[in-house]
């Protein structure tokens, strides 16, 4: 039973929560520490999360790119010519890995039957905005030139995220559409951050007992990502920009989270732009609820649903 009065978390996602939350208290975790350390800690908490889920046919690291970024490819068969995701993963632009998102990233390969491609690209501040996307780009551009070499199809590939790897991913199609080269077939948009404007949305799933994440925590995150300084840049913050020809759109958005309002803007804004766009709002999900897949019907649900869009999406054309 949960211990909240009118809990308007799902049971399974509550569970999951306790947990987490249990296991950074366990490893230390409190306010003042370092980055260093709180990427340590985030790394092993989510260890028991990224374990089991399907099994690939084959999985891959390569640096590639002038800086030498790190990726992993998940192949679910090897057979040739597959499409691709190229995943990215959140964190508030400072923490977490393609480590801590193995499972959701074969999760995506083993139900829409596609190659997935993680990057585990430059984190903040030590490595501040436009580092990561100028990474994102290298990477992408390495799968024009060599993906064929590796089995990928350049020509179909998707970009995806989670909550800063959301942001990411919508910045790196905007710089797409601005050299003009291949750009992606879809992006799969896991409750993003768009903005970083408080929100009614802020203040009604921003209790940091009851839910995944807070306000504060966001403005530390864009301040980490951006420094002190104002930064309008649509590719900063993407809610602002002007977001026509971008490819169909897919957003998985949780109800209790704080980025519940700027999703429901991105979702309202793609589609004005002239954007295909499928909003999905998982009512008593939390931020990160997909991590929660081996112990929650509701992601496997989300998950599911995501990668029946995503097949479609990347099926041969």
């Amino acid at each position: 039973m949960s211990r909240f009065p009118n809990d308007d978390v799902d049971p399974e996602i509550r569970s999951w929560l306790t947990a987490m939350f249990a296991a950074s208290a366990a490893l230390g975790s409190r306010p003042g520490i370092s980055v260093s350390e709180r990427r340590a800690i985030a790394e092993r908490q989510r260890e028991p999360w990224r374990a089991g889920g399907p099994a690939m046919a084959a999985a891959d690291e390569f640096h590639v790119g002038a800086s030498g970024v790190r990726i992993r490819i998940h192949r679910p068969s090897v057979e040739a010519n597959l499409p691709v995701l190229v995943y990215l993963h959140g964190g508030g632009w400072t923490l977490f890995s393609i480590d801590t998102h193995d499972r959701l990233m074969r999760e995506y390969a083993g139900r829409a039957g596609c190659a997935v491609l993680g990057i585990d690209y430059p984190l903040a501040p030590e490595q501040r905005f436009p580092c990561a996307i100028e990474a994102i780009m290298e990477v992408l551009d390495w799968l024009a030139d060599a993906g064929a070499a590796h089995g990928l199809d350049p020509a179909r590939y998707a970009l995806g995220g989670d909550s800063a790897g959301a942001n990411l991913a919508v910045a790196a199609a905007l710089r797409r559409r601005t050299v003009g080269v291949v750009m992606p077939l879809g992006l799969l948009l896991n409750y993003g951050a768009w903005d970083g404007t408080w929100t009614g949305s802020y203040r009604r799933y921003g209790d940091g007992d009851r839910y995944m994440l807070t306000g504060p925590e966001m403005d530390e995150f864009w301040a980490s990502y951006l420094g002190q300084e104002p930064v309008d840049d649509p590719l900063a913050r993407p809610l602002r920009a002007e977001l026509g020809e971008l490819a169909p759109s897919w957003l998985c958005v949780a109800e209790c989270d704080v980025l519940l309002d700027e999703n429901l803007e991105m979702a309202a804004r793609l589609a004005k732009a002239g954007v295909a766009t499928e909003l999905r709002v998982y009512p008593g999900a939390t931020h990160s609820f997909l991590e929660a897949v081996s112990v929650s019907g509701l992601a496997d649900r989300a998950i599911g649903e995501a990668s029946q869009w995503l097949a479609g999406i990347l099926a041969e054309r």
